[in-house]
């Protein structure tokens, strides 16, 4: 797909989803960076009923470093894979303590060093807790780029650089809330709901070639 037809296709989907924004509930860069890790493979939704409960106890990094991984655990075990959620936010945590004074970095770089924090959590926290211009890809956006032909690429890290080749940085932060939206509303991952899908006429590729 060429630079024109993908800002049609966020035009398109700028008419659907006017209201786009973050569905993860959260007041600081703290709060951005543990719900991020909580919602691996879990929705928006079941993770904000978790966090309503957690961050209350535990509102900032010195008061998570003090749990281990297993008295996190039974608290953030309806998001799933706890254990490995739980060491990597204990342990993140503490090297938020120890290295930056509990304060969230606001670098790439130092951000993927924390302890479960790859590219796609880096890219959500310095879009939605510092402003930054990012694309992050989970899976909705992974899915439903690779479905309408704005990417091609096997892997997530290779699809974020093909988004940010085509699409220009003042949409970046935006078309990454518009391509979820409409991977959870109608690009659904085993249903697309394609007889309803603005993009059908002419702009997606999938439905092109059917």
């Amino acid at each position: 797909m060429d630079a024109k037809r993908a800002a049609q296709v966020m035009a398109e989907l700028q008419k659907l989803y006017p209201e786009a924004k973050p569905e993860l509930h959260f007041r600081n860069p703290y709060e951005t960076l543990i719900a991020t890790i909580l919602s691996a493979q879990c929705t928006d939704k079941r993770v904000n009923l978790v966090t309503a409960r957690l961050f209350p106890l535990y509102p900032d990094a010195f008061a998570m470093a003090k749990l281990t991984p297993e008295e996190l655990e039974p608290l953030i075990k309806e998001c799933g894979l706890y254990h490995n959620k739980a060491k990597n936010i204990v342990a993140a945590s503490r090297a938020l303590v120890g290295q930056y004074d509990g304060v969230v970095p606001s670098t790439r770089e130092a951000l993927m060093k924390l302890p479960g924090v790859g590219q796609k959590t880096a890219g959500v926290v310095l879009l939605a807790a510092f402003g930054d211009d990012q694309i992050p890809v989970d899976t909705h956006v992974f899915r439903v780029s690779r479905r309408i032909g704005l990417a091609d690429a096997n892997t997530p890290e290779k699809v974020e650089q093909q988004l940010r080749a085509l699409l220009d940085r003042d949409i970046w932060s935006l078309g990454h809330h518009l391509i979820i939206w409409h991977g959870r509303r109608c690009c659904h991952a085993r249903k697309p709901e394609c007889e309803r899908c603005p993009l059908n006429a002419g702009l997606c590729e999938k439905h092109m070639e059917s």
